[in-house]
């Protein structure tokens, strides 16, 4: 069964008002247009273009949501819990009577939400783990060369003595502790007069948040700028925040998210603490497996979802149901035609599935 799909971009604040419309050359809104959701989730379930309902009423639910993502703003720094965590944090907020929609509730589900990213512009920038504390504290000895002698700098050195620091300088600061307050604008003003791409972002943030601990929060973590066609997977407890940039997010179908900071929105300090690791990482890029010259892999280690990077005539391996969207150029899977913008839904029934065409296909599956 190939049944064609789509759906209407989810115009939320930060979203860009013309990188959706431009890369899949539909018609720009006029207002921000952030994510276009291709799949079952209910928040936004996918149209069938024949009119006769949405995909959620022809397969049930998937275990994942594709999305093209589109930001012109940074948003909020987030945390996502693992299976374990999120079936006691669902269990329990149902015990406090908390509405599943309410602003405060943390768990509006019993899943997980590890999720990828992979970049359509050469430019799409991310925060994502916490890095090691030799580097913040390399960052803030710069922020004293130019600050000789602040005081809330100085503090904030002497706190990250080592990694083992990261927790509870983390809570200090979302907690607002103490101190906060002129330690945010100490580090503003130091990165104001101190070139780097880590210290760009502290004052862009500043501008968009003021006062805002994610403004100091940002120096704890890594900092990447994506290439187009680099990828990262962001596991169960990775603290991040997407900063700007066009992309292919692909991730289990969830709607549990811990926020740390840079949002109006619920902070649970408590309940994010718990689901947080605090460990160093390198930058976790995903690296794709090349099973064709036409056909790139991006598998996570989950079961839930894998992305396949199409350019060229291929045999998609299917053993679940999958979504292809074209981004350019044209193809055709079995004897369905799919044009740029377009999307369609495959059933598992109908693997192998023969691609032919050339340009820019993803597909995103599970591994059944």
């Amino acid at each position: 069964m190939f049944v064609g799909i789509t759906n209407t971009p989810r115009d939320y604040a930060w979203g860009s008002t013309t990188a959706i419309s431009g890369l899949l050359g539909t018609p720009a809104s006029g207002s921000p247009e952030a994510e276009l959701w291709l799949g079952t989730h209910p928040g936004s379930p996918s149209a069938l273009t024949d009119g006769s309902g949405d995909l959620r009423g022809l397969v049930g639910e998937l275990p994942f949501l594709l999305k093209v993502l589109a930001a012109a703003h940074p948003l909020s720094l987030q945390a996502h819990p693992t299976i374990e965590q999120a079936v006691v944090g669902f269990a329990r907020e149902n015990a406090l009577g908390i509405a599943v929609d309410a602003p405060n509730r943390n768990y509006r589900d019993e899943l997980h939400k590890p999720e990828l990213i992979l970049a359509l512009s050469d430019d799409f920038r991310a925060l994502c783990g916490f890095r090691p504390v030799t580097e913040t504290r390399a960052s803030l000895e710069r922020l004293l060369q130019v600050s000789p002698g602040d005081a809330a700098l100085s503090g904030l050195l002497a706190r990250l003595s080592t990694d083992d620091a990261i927790r509870p300088t983390f809570e200090w600061l979302v907690s607002r502790g103490e101190g906060v307050a002129e330690l945010v604008a100490a580090v503003v003003q130091g990165a104001s007069r101190t070139d780097s791409p880590h210290f760009t972002l502290v004052t862009e943030l500043h501008a968009e948040y003021p006062g805002d601990p994610g403004v100091v929060v940002s120096l704890l973590l890594n900092l990447v700028t994506l290439r187009r066609g680099e990828v990262l997977y962001l596991p169960a407890g990775n603290i991040h925040a997407y900063v700007e940039g066009l992309g292919i997010e692909l991730m289990a179908a969830s709607d549990n998210v811990l926020r740390g900071g840079l949002t109006p929105k619920h902070v649970d300090v408590p309940e994010l603490l718990s689901v947080l690791d605090f460990t160093p990482v390198p930058v976790p890029y995903l690296a794709g497996i090349s099973q064709s010259p036409g056909l790139t892999v991006f598998r996570p280690p989950v079961p839930d979802f894998e992305l396949l990077h199409v350019t060229g005539d291929t045999v998609l391996p299917l053993r679940a149901g999958a979504i292809a969207l074209c981004t350019e150029g044209a193809f055709t899977l079995g004897s369905f035609e799919l044009a740029r913008g377009e999307s369609v839904y495959i059933s598992a029934d109908e693997a192998p599935v023969v691609v032919t065409g050339q340009g820019e296909l993803f597909v995103a599956t599970s591994r059944g």
